[in-house]
């Protein structure tokens, strides 16, 4: 009770670094924690009510500055608590965790672990998480009123579980039968009418975020329709809460992070807009809050760094789904949180420098190289603060890519990883078959860049073979962060950039139909001489992105009347 009283004051305001003494009560009473818990008389071990409420009181201290380095019994503390959840769980009935136990627990441990304890130096924590998620499953299931999880305990537990997946813990059967189980809770809670049982703004945020965060480990969208069902129901309530008058009911700060990273993370692992229609408009709520709590004068409502450089990432990655000026309002509002920082992690500064790329990308795309826009500048600004001597594959591809970009000489040698499809394989050889002349070069890094997939060097034309993946949702139509950046660098190269999407690669006729528009697109440009300079700014490219289907369009328009000079036909083998 008094570690609990003590955690309890603590989340209410009284600050832990003010208060010292209450410093020293709580690493006294530790040892204590420790020696009951092994103690062997029974009378005198935890009941599941106090083993609840310690590990969710010393979770709090540690959430609000208590540190885990410096309060070494801590440790020993919580090892000690956890042995007797998996005997506790196992028991009984009369001895089962309630569902508020068993959430609390999962919540301390999590947050635990998110504040630095490591799974593999403490085996209780695996085994006690284990033991609890067939009573999350059975509670969940539970037709029983009195002994539901509440919207809370949801939003709480599925947190805990996305948040101890993200930091290592298996994607076991069980897990997976635990996050089914609440699932259809999200959908009824989030459809309830009811509003003392709705989800409060850090709920919505909390679970969209841990849906996000399981899928991003591995829990497919396409395997789990309730897991689609879920994010449905709940992104209407994004809209309302962001739209509502009532301060309270406003997302903060963190909040609104999340739950851009979260729609971003949703949309980049395969959940469609059009099947999501809520999708943009939630969005579109959350980004106008964005602007007003980084332009805030009130320094407790400023964005953090990494919220910022999450912020960039998440709505440069969701490239042409967001208006191309509402992505520049929210950049122009956030990048002062940058500018002004001197405390940006090196991976903060990878996110944002990315995030920008990939906006200055879709700016240069859709206005030309004519029409400079105010976030170009802090691409160098952001490159001149990173360390260039990182080892991580994708860390290297964005130093490239910004070397790239300011046309400067690459300080790394990335090292990618070639994956070469089916589609891109089949459609190489139906290309060169048809074009026999045709040299093509297939997986080449240009300037240190991401390989492109086919390249034919005797027309400086690039050709992308895109996937579901370099589209938000998969839908063919709405390009990527990803794929606007690479089209961008590889035309400010100059080289002209064929799309292919493989959706028009289906059929044989459709594949028939596309080499015939890069015949006529070849036969309008002019042979390359010799060798290509690679290095950037040497060229001046007109805006020649096209896709396969634009050709299609251009084929059924009327043709003008007017002069034209023979073309130079593209050589194929004599007969």
């Amino acid at each position: 009770n008094l570690l609990w009283a003590m955690a309890k004051l603590v989340d209410n305001g009284l600050e832990l670094e003010k208060t010292p003494l209450l410093r020293e009560v709580v690493a006294a009473l530790l040892p204590l924690v420790k020696t009951k818990a092994e103690s062997k008389e029974e009378k005198d071990h935890f009941i599941p009510q106090h083993i609840a409420n310690l590990s969710w009181a010393v979770a709090k201290l540690v959430e609000n500055g208590l540190e885990l380095e410096k309060t070494p019994k801590l440790k020993e503390a919580v090892a000690a608590l956890l042995s007797h959840v998996k005997s506790k769980a196992n028991a009984k009935e009369k001895d089962l965790f309630i569902s508020q136990h068993i959430t609390n627990l999962l919540w301390a441990v999590a947050k635990l672990v998110d504040s630095g304890l490591k799974l593999e130096k403490i085996p209780k924590i695996k085994e006690a998480v284990t033991a609890l998620l067939s009573h999350v499953k059975t509670k969940a299931e539970s037709k029983e009123d009195k002994d539901h999880f509440t919207a809370q305990h949801i939003a709480n537990l599925m947190w805990a579980l996305a948040t101890l997946v993200g930091k290592g813990l298996e994607k076991t059967p069980k897990l997976e039968e635990a996050v089914a189980a609440l699932l259809p809770s999200v959908q009824t809670n989030a459809n309830s009418q009811e509003e003392k049982d709705d989800f409060t703004p850090q709920g919505f945020a909390n679970l969209l975020w841990a849906l996000a965060k399981l899928v991003d480990n591995g829990f497919k969208l396409d395997e789990m329709p309730k897991l689609k069902e879920a994010v449905a129901a709940l992104l209407p309530h994004v809209k309302t809460k962001a739209e509502s008058k009532e301060e309270k009911d406003h997302f903060n700060t963190q909040g609104i992070a999340n739950l851009v990273w979260a729609v971003a993370k949703l949309a980049d692992n395969g959940l469609e807009l059009e099947k999501t229609p809520k999708l943009k408009e939630s969005l579109a709520a959350l980004l106008l809050h964005v602007k007003t709590k980084a332009e805030s004068k009130e320094e407790k409502d400023h964005f953090i760094p990494q919220h910022i450089a999450n912020l960039l990432w998440a709505v440069a990655k969701l490239g042409e789904a967001i208006e191309l000026s509402l992505v520049q309002s929210t950049f122009d509002s956030l990048f002062g949180g940058i500018r002004e920082s001197s405390q940006l992690s090196q991976q903060d500064i990878l996110m944002s420098l990315w995030g920008v790329m990939a906006f200055c990308a879709r700016f240069y795309l859709y206005y030309g190289n004519d029409n400079k826009n105010s976030l170009e500048k802090h691409i160098g600004e952001l490159y001149s603060r990173l360390e260039k001597n990182t080892d991580n594959t994708e860390n290297q591809s964005i130093i490239a890519m910004a070397a790239g970009w300011l046309g400067i000489a690459c300080p790394v040698v990335p090292h990618y990883r070639t994956v070469i499809s089916e589609w891109q394989s089949t459609f190489r050889a139906q290309l060169q078959s048809s074009l026999p002349l045709l040299k093509i070069e297939e997986e080449k890094s240009l300037n240190s860049l991401p390989p492109v997939d086919l390249l034919l060097p005797d027309y400086n034309v690039v050709i992308d073979v895109q996937g579901p993946f370099h589209y938000v949702g998969g839908d063919f139509k709405t390009r990527n962060g990803s794929t606007l950046l690479k089209i961008a660098l590889w035309q400010k190269l100059g080289f002209k950039v064929i799309e292919i999407p493989v959706n028009k690669l289906r059929k044989e006729d459709s594949i028939k139909t596309v080499i015939e528009q890069i015949k006529e697109k070849l036969a309008d440009l002019p042979k390359a001489h010799g060798s290509v300079s690679l290095n950037s700014g040497e060229w001046e490219v007109d805006e020649a992105h096209f896709t396969a289907e634009e050709y299609l369009e251009e084929q059924t328009k009327k043709p003008k009347k007017r002069k034209r000079k023979r073309k130079k036909p593209v050589k194929t083998a004599a007969c």
